[in-house]
């Protein structure tokens, strides 16, 4: 069995009263999911995410130290893939796609990512995202 592993985030961005989450569309079978990518050697988990997003998409983020959340699943025959998701924020709206893989990078309103989102693994993990901030924000309360 082969392993593989990335990092990636659910990189949020407030304007105002509405809150935006970033997606990614890739060329390849245009499906919508997170920015996210390859752990490279001796690289943490944290740094990878950091790295890929800024890759991806040109944001730098601020990650969220107590939320991580790990998916595993096989993309195919042989393969088992584990990718690790952490919650972050970045005051930058300016993005752009990374040229070659990436089709499109855009800003949806957190209310409508469901919809947009093409796997139930990335449908999981915003719903997971979304608890976090709830409770953090009754804990500020």
């Amino acid at each position: 069995m082969q392993y593989e592993k990335s990092c990636g985030a659910v990189v949020l961005r407030r304007e105002g009263e509405r809150t935006y989450v970033l997606l990614i569309r890739h060329k390849k079978g245009g499906h919508r999911s997170f920015p996210k990518g390859h752990v490279e050697r001796g690289e943490s988990e944290r740094r990878t995410a950091e790295r890929e997003v800024r890759e991806e998409t040109g944001a730098r983020i601020n990650i969220r130290e107590r939320f991580r959340v790990p998916i595993r699943y096989r993309p195919m025959p042989g393969v088992e893939k584990e990718v690790v998701y952490f919650l972050a924020f970045t005051d930058d709206p300016a993005i752009r796609p990374r040229e070659g893989e990436i089709a499109e990078v855009e800003w949806m309103p957190l209310d409508r990512a469901d919809e947009a989102l093409s796997h139930d693994n990335d449908r999981m993990v915003l719903r997971s995202a979304r608890r976090y901030l709830a409770s953090r924000e009754r804990v500020e309360q």
